[in-house]
């Protein structure tokens, strides 16, 4: 049996401000949603961010003829707890396997390092060891392999054995469980969350009349193990994951108005507004001459410039960028917006509009004709 529901808004694309985009921090933008939702999702996307995504982490390290951390090694500058410190800022992303059958086994990465007096000549009595001397293994990607270990001042031959772990979240040396521990394995602790940061901001934006929906923005920060937009794709699938045991519940199915008779009004509501003139914005004198030195002439020219990018027009500050801000909102816009879905880029908006306002007036003439005219 199912039960009919009413329209909920919901968003179609998630946008990515590429301006703003580096390797390591994205922010996500997702609109409309209905009221309170951008909270209860942003919520828990950042909660599943900070704490269940899974990458390597070094677990324990093993240097041949050193039996615990609170010692100095002979023909190296910096003592074991330093060494061990160094290495906690390892980080280590897991290449994408092809094999499903893959598991969460533990890998003991080994290395020779031999460093002869050849060696120590040419760098002038200092050899560096960096990360990328002590992990070749090509399961996995070494993301900071210049990360300075130790640096050695005497000839020597020695193993060091890594043992690298997956693991969620930060676990500390005294949880680790760990059964062919070896003879002189130091166990260290291993932050296994990629992502440093997340912030989540809801806005009011306008669907139709209604100017009360949640517009979502979302900060997402890593390391580089994982890229933001990766990590926001795990998030939602192991959110996903984790309601399918309350689906099994289901008594009734829910069919949901998808609300389609309106889209055609919607869509012309929204290009209307996109086709008028920047003067029709009633902005103040300063405003209106910033965006006429940058030759933007109407409302979708302007919206489709990132935030950003509108700092660098001549003249133009954060006291006319908040006006513009403040106006757009009003009419349920934003700058930046992805307006693809109506068939409008950056390169295209100007014949848009005017291939909106050539039809619009068409529209009209056609309206004010006679019957025996129009026939």
């Amino acid at each position: 049996m199912a039960v009919k529901y009413g329209t909920f808004e919901m968003p179609n694309k998630i946008m990515i401000d590429e301006e703003s985009a580096t390797s390591t921090f994205t922010r996500f933008i997702a609109e409309p949603f209905e009221k309170g939702f951008g909270h209860t999702v942003g919520n828990a996307l950042r909660r599943i961010l900070l704490s269940s995504l899974e990458t390597p982490a070094i677990k324990s390290v093993r240097i041949e003829g050193i039996p615990h951390e609170y010692m100095a090694v002979d023909g190296i500058v910096e003592d074991m707890t330093n060494i061990i410190l160094n290495l906690k800022g390892a980080l280590l992303r897991r290449l994408i396997i092809e094999d499903a059958t893959d598991t969460h086994d533990e890998r003991i990465l080994t290395t020779i390092i031999d460093i002869g007096q050849e060696d120590l000549d040419k760098h002038k009595g200092q050899v560096h060891i960096k990360l990328k001397d002590v992990i070749k293994d090509s399961r996995f990607e070494v993301v900071n392999p210049d990360l300075h270990l130790f640096t050695v001042t005497k000839p020597m031959t020695r193993q060091i054995d890594l043992r690298v772990g997956i693991g969620r979240g930060y676990v500390p040396s005294e949880r680790h469980v760990i059964h062919d521990r070896t003879v002189n394995e130091i166990i260290i602790d291993a932050c296994y969350s990629p992502v440093r940061q997340v912030n989540y901001y809801v806005e009011n934006t306008r669907v139709g009349q209604d100017t009360d929906f949640d517009r979502l923005l979302v900060d997402v920060y890593t390391d580089g193990r994982v890229t933001p937009v990766e990590a926001l794709s795990f998030a939602a699938q192991i959110g996903l994951k984790h309601f399918e045991v309350f689906n099994k519940l289901q008594t009734h199915i829910i069919l949901f108005d998808e609300g389609e008779g309106g889209s055609d009004a919607d869509q012309d509501e929204i290009m209307e507004k996109l086709a008028m003139r920047i003067d029709e914005m009633e902005l103040s004198v300063r405003s209106t001459n910033c965006l006429a030195g940058a030759s933007i002439e109407t409302i979708a020219e302007l919206v489709t410039i990132p935030e950003r990018k509108m700092l660098e027009f001549r003249n133009f500050g954060k006291k006319s960028l908040n006006e513009i801000k403040a106006k757009l909102t009003e009419m349920g816009l934003y700058l930046g917006m992805d307006l693809s879905k109506y068939g409008i880029t950056h390169d295209n908006v100007r014949q848009k509009v005017q291939e909106y306002n050539e039809e619009r007036r068409s529209r009209r003439e056609y309206s004010e004709l006679s019957p025996t005219q129009a026939e």
